[in-house]
């Protein structure tokens, strides 16, 4: 027989070893950009395009949206329903934010003629984005299945786990929009 809590030690790590996948597809991500980061063709140079005041306040989004969702873990651990499910909607609210901005974002670079098959950098940078945009997506959709859990068990040790869980994956997507703003956005604005 396993001890208490065994099992949701494997699961975090077998879930730790789910976001080691995940940063060697972002670590390729990155490469694409970086070996193609001048590669323009005839389609407009990224420095032309880039607002870096909107990415900013996008990056603000999403990083506000970490410390919230650090706040739901609080509650979470003071045994607070209701906090936990307050500070998971402002992280919810927040993340939806940040996507609509990458959309408008998006129609914006396409319109002005910033396509995937205009150059190689273009087609990098959209893939790379819209992969980490998949990933907020995909935390938002963990989160409305976690209002469920919640209404349905409460904070019963299960629910605990995947809110872990979730937590991880948030923070670590935050972690890689760093990265993304850095590389991206702030080498491509020079």
């Amino acid at each position: 027989m396993n001890a208490p809590g065994h099992d949701d030690s494997i699961k975090i790590f077998g879930f730790w070893l789910y976001i080691l996948q995940d940063l060697f597809l972002f670590a390729t991500l990155f490469a694409n950009i970086a070996v193609f980061s001048s590669s323009y063709d005839a389609g407009p140079i990224a420095k032309d395009l880039i607002s870096l005041p909107f990415v900013m306040v996008e990056t603000f989004v999403l990083l506000f949206s970490s410390i919230s969702y650090g706040f739901s873990v609080i509650q979470m651990h003071r045994n607070s329903l209701f906090g936990t499910r307050i500070w998971m909607a402002v992280t919810f609210l927040l993340g939806l934010l940040f996507i609509l901005m990458e959309l408008y974002e998006f129609n914006h670079l396409l319109n002005e003629g910033a396509t995937p098959q205009v150059s190689a950098y273009w087609s990098a940078f959209f893939i790379l984005i819209g992969t980490h945009g998949i990933h907020v997506t995909s935390g938002l959709i963990w989160m409305i299945c976690m209002f469920v859990h919640l209404s349905w068990r409460g904070l019963c040790a299960e629910n605990k786990m995947r809110l872990t869980c979730l937590s991880l994956f948030w923070h670590f997507l935050d972690i890689i929009w760093i990265g993304v703003f850095t590389v991206v956005y702030l080498f491509g604005a020079l």
